[in-house]
């Protein structure tokens, strides 16, 4: 993880912002589910609209649980690469 706490830190510093203040699992684990239950591009939307929920005053563990549920909640999808969704294996014909 040391280039992650690198890149992080060089991140928050360009941007003005405390490294103290970013919650980087939750990020990363909101950005996890919601490549695996919804679609993997939308994962850093998701990021960001966490984000941006935060930038605007809300709790940061709440904003993050919402988007969790909703992601969890959401119809698996096709995202055009002709993969199997994580646990959603096909079936096998025994015959």
């Amino acid at each position: 993880m040391n280039a992650l706490d690198d890149w992080t830190a060089a991140a928050c510093a360009a941007l003005g912002i405390d490294p103290a203040t970013v919650d980087r699992q939750a990020v990363l684990d909101v950005a996890r589910d919601v490549a695996h239950q919804v679609l993997r591009p939308a994962a850093p939307l998701g990021a960001y609209l966490l984000g941006v929920a935060v930038g605007r005053g809300g709790d940061p563990a709440a904003a993050a649980r919402t988007l969790t549920d909703l992601a969890n909640a959401w119809p698996r999808a096709d995202d055009g690469s002709g993969a199997q969704p994580a646990g959603d294996a096909p079936p096998v014909d025994h015959q």
